[in-house]
């Protein structure tokens, strides 16, 4: 009896989970069909299922697609790196977060995307340019979380260094990190989202592969059909990525 609960209760769940993506689906034809929405600007849904098989057999969509994940994942490493080393010595620094303040605070509000024309006529329209894009979006929301994370541990676990004279990389590895993890992960969340948001805006401006460009093509061909197909690309990757973000986040923090 209770696995027929069990059962019953998971299919219930699974049919509210895509309850709305059928409704709007089935508005979406209902309003193709009756003329509504006019072709030219809003295609029906088996027309995006059409290119979406078009581009599968060119071999375009999974060329597109490596082409962000592999521009993202290199500009949000590079963004983590540098975010853990700022965020951990301004955790444990006060002259060093004195140092950087202001100037965070004035950059902090800048939406990535606004760089954009000093970062071509910084680097060019090349691979660097997207990178620094991308770069930008991911580092402050890990910065702020790995701060947050280090002002909010146990200040007793923080004199543990001065007491027994740790050294500071073995105190780093064993009290800072562990403690801050939850909000660093938060931070690896968020960031990972903009650096995703921000390869796609980059990629609209210059470049000759990856979903953004996609979207221009559609725009530049006056086809919806493929700019609908691009818009969920970055939707359903970017969900892949943070539902997988997410369980590596749980297992690392029950770990810890």
């Amino acid at each position: 009896m209770d696995e027929k609960k069990k059962l019953k209760n998971k299919l219930l769940s699974v049919f509210f989970y895509i309850l709305m993506p059928l409704f709007i689906l089935i508005v979406w034809k209902i309003a193709a069909l009756s003329g509504y929405i006019k072709p030219y600007t809003m295609p029906t849904p088996e027309k995006v299922i059409e290119t979406t098989g078009e581009i599968l057999r060119n071999g375009q969509l999974m060329s597109n697609i490596l082409a962000s994940v592999c521009r993202v994942l290199e500009g949000f490493v590079i963004a983590l790196i540098l975010a853990l080393i700022l965020g951990i010595g301004i955790g444990l620094s006060k002259k060093l977060e004195i140092f950087t303040e202001i100037t965070f605070q004035i950059l902090k509000p800048i939406p990535p995307i606004a760089w954009i024309p000093l970062a071509i006529i910084w680097f060019g329209i090349g691979e660097s340019s997207k990178i620094f894009i991308i770069v930008l979006g991911a580092f402050f929301p890990i910065l702020l979380n790995v701060i947050d994370g280090i002002k909010n541990i146990d200040p007793k676990y923080l004199e543990l260094e001065k007491v027994y004279e740790v050294k500071k990389i073995k105190f780093i590895k064993g009290v800072i990190l562990p403690g801050a993890l939850p909000y660093i992960m938060t931070g690896i969340r968020v960031g990972l989202g903009n650096a995703w948001v921000c390869v796609v805006a980059a990629e609209m401006i210059a470049a000759t592969k990856g979903v953004g460009y996609m979207l221009t093509d559609g725009r530049n061909l006056s086809r919806p059909d493929l700019v609908i197909l691009g818009m969920l690309i970055i939707g359903i990757v970017g969900k892949i990525m943070d539902d997988i973000l997410k369980k590596i986040s749980k297992k690392i923090i029950k770990w810890n």
